[in-house]
């Protein structure tokens, strides 16, 4: 520990005031070069579809696009001779925002009923929706599609809604994150003031609970708006189809035109890119909340 001398008074100068060692520095670039390395290599599958999207067939089969090419403008026309591309976006649209709006909704106040109510049989129903939660969903395909038959449901929107209702997983995530961010006394003041139940949820609980229900609404857009067998199977009218099925018909039995899939593959990954670059905060935020009950 050296000294400086001030008006005549040693001090003792700080041993941490040092400059940082020349380790240190190496050792921070290596880390920073290391996730450059990493943050490449996962962004290069993208790269290389929308590159793939300017390429030809021939090209697309046999080699490794990084350039781009000159063949988006004809891939996409064959694409749009083949399926209605805009029109499947259209109802990937409107199914996946319905069905994660519902299940948000719906996720939050049951949640806040197993957080907040004290009942006869909570803790076995919540354990039930835990126990659904290893059960495959692909288990009860017959049934459901049976089901839908029965309620003269099929060919329509409706069963790849309103099964988000009952979300094990949103249900569990979001009623942990409610026992914490959402304290008892709060709701005890407002209900000494009168307020409803109704009125609790609505203007108390659920600004609290916005975190991580953003966050579970960006990966149930994802789901939804990725969801390929469900609609397949509920679904027989092409122009009903949602993206992911319309970019499936552009495969034959005999060949595959690789370039208009590109194409349609880029469409629909567009909206997703643009989703987690914007909300990719909102994502740990959510995720983080609740990690601690203080």
């Amino acid at each position: 520990m050296s000294r400086v001398f001030v008006d005549g008074d040693s001090v003792k100068k700080p041993a941490n005031s040092r400059k940082s060692s020349p380790s240190l520095s190496v050792g921070r670039i290596l880390v920073y070069a290391f996730l450059i390395v990493v943050a490449l290599i996962s962004l290069l599958p993208f790269y290389s579809m929308i590159m793939s999207s300017t390429h030809a067939n021939y090209a697309i089969a046999t080699q490794l696009n990084l350039l781009p090419g000159n063949q988006f403008i004809a891939n996409y026309k064959r694409l749009m001779g083949t399926v209605n591309i805009w029109r499947g976006f259209a109802n990937d649209l409107l199914v996946a925002v319905s069905a994660t709006v519902l299940t948000l909704y719906a996720s939050a106040l049951t949640a806040y009923g197993f957080s907040k109510f004290r009942f006869r049989g909570s803790k076995f129903l919540f354990g039930f929706v835990l126990a659904s939660m290893m059960v495959p969903g692909q288990l009860g395909i017959i049934g459901f599609f049976r089901e839908m038959h029965t309620l003269h449901l099929l060919n329509t929107y409706w069963p790849l809604i309103i099964p988000g209702i009952a979300s094990a997983f949103n249900t569990f995530f979001i009623k942990q994150n409610c026992d914490s961010a959402v304290p008892d006394e709060l709701i005890e003041a407002a209900r000494m003031d009168g307020a409803s139940e109704w009125y609790i949820f609505h203007r108390i609980a659920l600004p609290l609970l916005r975190p991580p229900m953003s966050a579970l609404g960006i990966f149930s857009f994802i789901g939804n708006w990725n969801s390929y067998m469900m609609p397949l199977i509920i679904l027989f009218d092409n122009n009903l189809q949602t993206l992911p099925v319309m970019v499936a018909m552009t495969q034959s039995a005999s060949s595959t035109d690789y370039g208009a899939q590109y194409v349609g593959v880029v469409i629909s990954v567009v909206p997703i890119i643009i989703v987690f670059s914007i909300l990719s905060r909102r994502i740990i935020g959510g995720l983080s909340v609740g990690a601690l009950k203080g």
